[in-house]
């Protein structure tokens, strides 16, 4: 089969176009671009679409960069191809940020092609990747982070800025390109950086591909087929997943989303990993995050038992907690040792306090109760206001805090007493405590009252505190 049939057929086949596309196409000037340029040159009539090019020029090899682009410029005028061209200062920016040169000319390049998108009539952005780019991906992803996701390799179309990218040599090797652009007596660039070992693709092509290739030499191929089978039948898995995600996991907010671990254990294991994979992709817009492999792992181990307290922390300071067999990943609370400093007055002249747990607090005199302040689900504590000199404070945890309990001789410590009460980690440091004017712990709200308070009036009892 012919160059151009074999393309033609992996089109028609993905369906990576329509009548009346408007063609963007990334042209560095190398040889997979510049074959891929002339091919919809040469058969822009045939499809019944319209191209144009755009060119970057990183800025990292000096006059060379600046030829790479004269060169595109003259064969789009050549060809009556209109070109949208940028000179990145690439440099200056790794200067500032420090950080991988291939990951930022990527990521400044996308942003380019982005902006010319959002600014001409372009539906579809195209770029040249080929079969050997996905073995390339295929190996680099099964020996950093063999995940579901990366082991599917490059696809041939994908959502990109609102519009379609598209890769219409995924079906061809490079040996099929170069053969192409000899045949059609075209010149390419060739950028000296794709000779060097710096970059792990470059190692990769260099050194492992050509060991695989000797065993096979249609290796490339074959890559290509696997990954398109996995794409298939991972999007069919995630179909089912995501019915499955609507019916067990509930969203409270964009940053709470809980589920019985019960009900995961009884879908299986690879449905198990996906429903992780939607929860991630909802939770983090990085690939790398959503794609980790000891993330989606951890998850799993956690929802592998229903029994007792257990969390993780994960990335962008998300908790994963597994309680009372339920799993709820959440925005993490403060840290342990670090207070809120809030610190509310409890006065009988304050009315109702409200509690950053949604709690809410009202002293008053015995006398000066009334049925306004009770509700069906207020708890009343009375106590004796001379033994605790009023006002009262509410303040959130610090090291060493004790608070004397009935029927104990010594102060019991609050970090036992949440440990007893099984109150979660993440929790502890935040939770609302009564302080008197000495400084001293005299109930946890919600879980226990100091020796002061009791739930039915004693005879020296003259003020109660009403907890709704």
């Amino acid at each position: 089969m012919s160059f151009e049939l074999k393309v033609k057929s992996f089109i028609e086949k993905e369906r990576l176009l329509q009548q009346d596309d408007h063609l963007l196409i990334a042209v560095s000037g190398g040889i997979d671009s510049m074959a891929l340029l002339h091919y919809f040159v040469d058969t822009k009539e045939q499809w019944g679409i319209q191209i144009e090019a755009v060119h970057v020029d990183h800025m990292l090899r000096g006059e060379a960069s600046a030829e790479d682009r004269a060169f595109v410029q003259k064969y789009c005028d050549n060809n009556g191809v209109y070109l949208h061209a940028r000179a990145i200062p690439i440099p200056a920016i790794m200067a500032q940020e420090k950080g991988n040169t291939q990951l930022i000319c990527r990521r400044e390049r996308y942003r380019y092609f982005k902006e010319v998108l959002q600014q001409t009539n372009a539906t579809k952005l195209v770029t040249a990747h080929h079969a050997d780019d996905q073995l390339e991906s295929v190996l680099m992803a099964l020996t950093k982070n063999a995940t579901i996701n990366s082991m599917q390799g490059i696809r041939a179309q994908r959502f990109f800025a609102g519009k379609t990218l598209i890769r219409p040599f995924l079906t061809v090797t490079k040996y099929e390109i170069r053969e192409y652009l000899l045949r059609k007596g075209l010149d390419y660039r060739e950028d000296a950086s794709n000779a060097k070992d710096t970059y792990v693709r470059n190692r990769y092509r260099h050194h492992v591909v050509p060991l695989l290739e000797a065993e096979n030499p249609r290796v490339s191929e074959q890559v290509t087929h696997f990954t398109k089978q996995l794409q298939e039948d991972d999007a069919f898995l995630m179909a089912l997943a995501q019915d499955v995600f609507s019916q067990i996991i509930e969203r409270s907010n964009e940053n709470t989303y809980s589920m019985k671990i019960d009900a995961f254990q009884l879908i299986s294991l690879a449905l198990q990993r996906r429903l992780i994979l939607i929860l991630l992709n909802y939770l983090y817009k990085d690939s790398n995050t959503i794609q980790s492999y000891a993330l989606v792992t951890s998850i799993l181990k956690l929802c592998e038992t229903t029994a007792g307290y257990a969390e993780i922390h994960l990335p962008e300071d998300f908790l994963a907690v597994r309680r009372y067999g339920q799993l709820t990943i959440q925005k993490n609370r403060p840290l342990e040792g670090v207070a809120s400093s809030e610190k509310k007055i409890i006065s009988t002249a304050n009315g109702w306090t409200t509690l950053t747990t949604g709690e809410r607090l009202c002293l008053a005199k015995l006398d000066d109760l009334t049925s306004e302040l009770l509700t069906d689900t207020a708890q009343l504590f009375y106590f004796n206001a001379s033994k605790l000199h009023l006002p009262l404070y509410v303040r959130t945890r610090k090291d060493g805090d004790r608070m004397l309990l009935k029927g104990m001789d010594q102060p019991k410590r609050l970090s036992r007493l949440f440990i007893d009460e099984k109150i979660p980690l993440n929790e502890r440091n935040s939770w609302p405590l009564l302080i008197s004017q000495s400084d001293e712990v005299v109930a946890v709200i919600g879980v226990r009252m100091g020796m002061f308070f009791s739930t039915t009036p004693q005879p020296n009892d003259d003020t109660v505190l009403i907890v709704d």
